[in-house]
């Protein structure tokens, strides 16, 4: 469950902040200041880290800088200036860009920095770097996010890190955050924050695409639509989508539209990508993908990740809506 969070754990992360140098706070450059990042920025911000952000409009980071942050024109400049870079971009390609470009992040970052992409990616772009750079003595980790718009507002979101464990431990204070402390986990080496989060997004679209075509079959044979999810909660096929967030259609036919569809069919791609790098069969993943594409082509890019539940209801020609009761 998302929570704000207390005074307490603000100023017990801010004195983590000030240990990681002894003499004074980190500076956390960010670079991506989107749904996600203004979030991620804010709460940076609230723990007492000093900011040096950009971001291809400059009015985003309007309210940082009215906290205290430092724009930089440049990626290039973000790295000259700051401690740590963080990127939280859309696009393996953004990354590419941001870091490799004339003036991107390692035309200004010091030898020995630390570069951490939080971006759903794969792990090429940073593959490539750390290979190219090895002589530089580069910190680099990836550490993809879950928890939406809400959890980076709130900074409880949580974090899949891969990479060194003594770097992910450095960092540790950066990464609290932003996130909830207790669902901060070290996956693995380079890579697996990446691969992580892939798969927790490519099983929860394929619950959903589940989900739909189960209730909107159910329902077409006549049985009520509370009393199929029900059954299903009560049974061996039960899962959270089932249980918790399928309910947002059903009730108020809510379809997310606080992150794209656009965006998911993206991830799914990632998935499918990261599937054949490694020489795994992903058809199942592959068959989910052309229902979210269909879904987008139908509906808009700008449709929300859950519309491909609306799909199902068309094809069966009725709503999936459970009657909701008013207290008295």
């Amino acid at each position: 469950m998302d929570r704000h969070r207390s005074g307490f754990e603000l100023l017990t992360t801010l004195e983590k902040v000030t240990e990681m140098t002894n003499t004074q706070p980190t500076t956390v450059g960010f670079i991506g200041l989107g749904n996600m990042g203004s979030g991620m920025t804010r709460n940076l911000q609230a723990a007492g880290f000093p900011l040096v952000v950009n971001d291809i409009r400059r009015e985003a980071a309007a309210e940082l800088i009215a906290g205290g942050a430092t724009w930089a024109a440049t990626p290039a400049e973000v790295a000259a200036a700051s401690d740590v870079v963080i990127t939280m971009l859309p696009t393996p390609r953004h990354v590419d860009a941001v870091v490799n470009g004339p003036a991107g992040i390692l035309a200004g970052i010091a030898d020995g920095g630390t570069w951490i992409d939080m971006s759903t990616s794969v792990p090429d772009v940073a593959n490539r770097v750390r290979v190219d750079n090895a002589h530089r003595g580069l910190h680099i980790l990836d550490a993809p996010v879950s928890g939406m718009s809400v959890g980076a507002a709130t900074g409880m979101l949580q974090i899949f890190v891969g990479g060194e464990a003594a770097d992910v431990e450095r960092l540790r204070p950066v990464f609290e955050a932003m996130g909830d402390p207790e669902r901060i986990l070290h996956v693995g080496a380079a890579g697996t924050g990446y691969a992580v989060k892939l798969m927790i997004n490519q099983l929860w679209f394929s619950h959903l695409v589940a989900t739909a075509e189960v209730l909107a079959i159910g329902v077409k044979a006549g049985v009520d639509l509370e009393v199929l999810r029900k059954s299903l909660v009560a049974s061996p096929a039960n899962s959270n989508f089932v249980e918790n967030d399928v309910l947002g259609i059903l009730d108020h036919g809510d379809y997310d539209e606080g992150f794209a569809i656009a965006l998911a069919c993206k991830d799914l791609g990632l998935s499918i990508d990261l599937a054949r790098s490694v020489g795994v069969s992903a058809e199942l993943s592959g068959l989910v993908e052309q229902i979210y594409r269909r879904a987008k082509a139908q509906y808009g890019d700008l449709a929300g990740e859950m519309t491909p539940f609306k799909l199902y209801e068309d094809l069966a020609g009725t709503e999936l809506r459970r009657e909701v009761s008013v207290p008295a």
